[in-house]
């Protein structure tokens, strides 16, 4: 009778017929060490400063959905007032799925990521005093292409709640429409002794008009504001 087969011992029979356990072992630790050297690598260069350098991609290799123009990118801060700046004003914590995609990268088009930018909210970037971010490598031409997305979603009202701040005119219309219904809701009859007239719902409306605005003006320079069209590449917090 044959006796059953053991595949472990087989595969190990295997195994130790094409190397000795001690050239194994010294195979692996390089490779160990080979791959943790080249995630510092990565690392080192997301968190220095791009310096306006690109990746030198193989075109055949790229995947079309993933290249965006400056344009585009620019389109989706504006409109939920998002950043796009290097990767190393990105305060928080690199994911490794993301040091993996772009070891993954530039193995296939044997090459090495530059030019690295975020796509993120302000509060996740690191600025200087004057919830979903997006990995970035510049091709050059003010196209880039997009390696590693992480975090989660935006929230489903950000570009209506953003909307007021993406231009001078938003801002004045939002502040009319505030003022306008802050004065349909505000009981004016307990400020008048008479019947209410058009002339007094015109001066309420005034009235609001001039707290709604002098609010967000004060705010607005208290907090060195700007709108998302002047600040969605810019470093500085106060921008």
């Amino acid at each position: 009778m044959l006796g059953k087969t053991n595949i472990e011992e087989r595969l190990v029979y295997l195994r130790n017929r094409r190397i000795s356990p001690d050239d194994l072992l010294a195979e692996v630790q390089h490779i160990f060490k080979k791959n943790e050297a080249e995630r510092e690598d990565i690392k080192h260069r997301l968190a220095g400063s791009s310096g306006g350098a690109v990746t030198s991609f193989d075109l055949d290799l790229l995947a079309s959905e993933r290249i965006f123009h400056r344009e585009d990118i620019k389109k989706l801060c504006v409109d939920y007032r998002l950043r796009f700046l290097d990767s190393h004003f990105f305060k928080g914590e690199f994911p490794e799925e993301a040091i993996s995609d772009i070891r993954d990268l530039e193995a296939n088009h044997t090459t090495k990521m530059q030019g690295l930018k975020i796509v993120a909210p302000a509060k996740l970037m690191k600025l200087e005093n004057a919830d979903d971010p997006l990995l970035f490598a510049s091709m050059g031409n003010e196209y880039y292409y997009l390696i590693h997305k992480w975090g989660n979603d935006l929230h489903p009202m950000r570009k209506l709640l953003m909307w007021p701040y993406k231009n001078f005119e938003n801002l004045v219309f939002t502040i009319f429409i505030v003022s306008l219904a802050l004065t349909a809701i505000t009981p004016i009859h307990l400020f008048t002794k008479g019947a209410v007239t058009n002339q007094e719902y015109l001066l309420m409306f005034l009235f609001m008009l001039k707290a709604v605005g002098g609010t967000v003006l004060f705010y607005g320079f208290a907090k060195g504001k700007n709108f998302n069209n002047a600040i969605w590449d810019s470093k500085y917090y106060n921008a």
